[in-house]
């Protein structure tokens, strides 16, 4: 008969991940993230080279770049990569030019609200790693750490914001919240 062994959680990680005293740290993180997506998907909004009359020029010149970035030893951007730029994005670039802004801008109001914010943090994250494989470090790399962190503290990193009242109503996938029992 085998026998289950659960591994204990170190304080050190529970403190950061589970206790509300660690919140005020997450806030800090969630509005430095909040802040930086907000900006630039405002900047992409108000643009008509992203969600304009010229829609998706701008994001043409992105990937027209990155596409540079396919040659040498070491590339910067994989190949398995510029085939998706070539075959998705660019043959769709007025579509993914709007989710691209919408999206980042609400990703920055779901971190600075404090929604769904281990959602919000996964979005951005899966948006820093497709800026890093078109081979754009910027503050990429920051973000993408951060929310990871994020995301690991969902529990903890929304307790100053909306998710203290609306997670405990609304619940999880795997345990009904107060809305729904």
């Amino acid at each position: 008969m085998a026998s289950h062994y659960s591994v204990g959680e170190s304080p050190l990680s529970h403190f950061f991940f589970n206790n509300t005293k660690s919140s005020w740290l997450w806030l800090l993180a969630r509005l430095y993230l909040g802040y930086e997506w907000v900006i630039a998907g405002w900047e992409k909004v108000i643009n008509p080279d992203w969600v304009g009359t010229n829609a998706g020029s701008a994001l043409t010149g992105f990937l027209h770049e990155a596409l540079t970035k396919t040659s040498g030893a070491h590339p910067d951007v994989q190949v398995w990569y510029a085939w998706f730029i070539e075959h998705v994005v660019l043959t769709h670039v007025t579509t993914w030019s709007h989710i691209i802004a919408y999206g980042e801008l609400a990703v920055g109001v779901g971190l600075v609200i404090g929604l769904f914010t281990g959602i919000a943090a996964f979005f951005g994250l899966f948006m820093n790693l497709n800026y890093l494989l078109a081979g754009t470090v910027s503050t990429n790399p920051i973000l993408f750490v951060l929310s990871i962190g994020v995301m690991l503290a969902w529990k903890v990193a929304g307790y100053w914001g909306l998710d203290r009242y609306v997670l405990p109503f609304l619940g999880t996938p795997w345990q009904r919240g107060k809305g729904f029992k």
